[in-house]
């Protein structure tokens, strides 16, 4: 196994007390970044010497490589992008700070039904000027950094592209067109009269929907659940990342880093790139 340790800031001070806990030197070291080979550490033990120095530290398989994956899947709010959408609507409602609150405990896991959790907050948009989705796709909507280089790799090795979320369709299909994902599954919803009714339509996209949504992914492509790579931060990703063949949590809840392959909490989302023994020698 490969031990890829990496912060923006990665010090050789950590990278020295790194190689004296494994009694070897790093096999490569770059800035952010430094890797040993041959390490016998478990991934608990991993992950407990990465919490120490604060930085990100997975185990590596040599035979992990990124052209072995079929599929990347994306949660796509405080995950490809850097904002919650609903959280920013709900502002140009005055009731920001209610629906975060909402978003935080269900994202914690503190709330089991999400799909009631997104029903209370959708109601509390009722009567919004339809204008204000585009204002925030507009003006508050930003990609995670490092998204356009883990999107350029995923692509390069020959992975299909999905974006699934529990937001709405306003901003996943923008996005799908915008960034040249193949698929999108999410919420949509309903207007009326050009104002929001408070309601969304259809079946609400919870965690099991996320999770249905990679599988038929997966057939659609022609692949096993475990030759996708899927990236989230909140307790409704966890159905979707225990049937994938690796997860990356993203700035995640305790619930969800706990449960996944790999945590990154300090890089940009192209640090997943380099947990990937094909990755680019940056």
């Amino acid at each position: 196994m490969n031990l890829v340790v990496q912060h923006p800031e990665l010090s050789d001070a950590t990278v020295e007390a790194i190689t004296a806990r494994l009694g070897a030197p790093a096999a490569r070291r770059a800035p952010g970044y430094a890797r040993w080979s041959g390490v016998t550490l478990g991934h608990d033990a991993a992950r407990a010497l990465g919490d120490e120095h604060a930085v990100d530290a997975g185990l590596v398989p040599a035979a992990q490589r990124l052209a072995g994956f079929r599929l990347m899947a994306f949660d796509m709010d405080s995950t490809l992008i850097t904002i919650e959408c609903i959280d920013e609507i709900a502002d140009f409602a005055g009731r920001k700070a209610e629906v975060a609150a909402i978003t935080e405990a269900a994202m914690r896991g503190e709330i089991r039904d999400y799909k009631e959790s997104l029903r209370r907050r959708v109601a509390l948009l009722e009567g919004l000027d339809e204008g204000a989705l585009q204002r925030v796709y507009d003006e508050r909507l930003q990609l995670t950094p490092g998204a356009p280089v883990l999107l350029a790799a995923a692509r390069d090795a020959g992975m299909r592209l999905l974006l699934v979320s529990g937001g709405f369709t306003f901003f996943t299909e923008r996005l799908r067109e915008r960034l040249g994902l193949d698929f999108a599954h999410s919420n949509t919803l309903e207007v009326a009269g050009g104002r929001l009714t408070g309601r969304v339509l259809g079946e609400i996209v919870d965690a099991a929907g996320k999770r249905d949504a990679v599988l038929e992914a997966c057939r659609e492509i022609g692949c096993s659940p475990k030759q996708a790579v899927v990236l989230g931060d909140g307790a409704n990703d966890l159905e979707m990342m225990r049937v994938a063949g690796v997860s990356i949590a993203y700035r995640a809840k305790p619930v969800v880093r706990a449960q996944t392959t790999y945590g990154l909490n300090h890089c940009g989302l192209d640090a997943a790139v380099r947990l990937f023994a094909d990755a680019p020698d940056w």
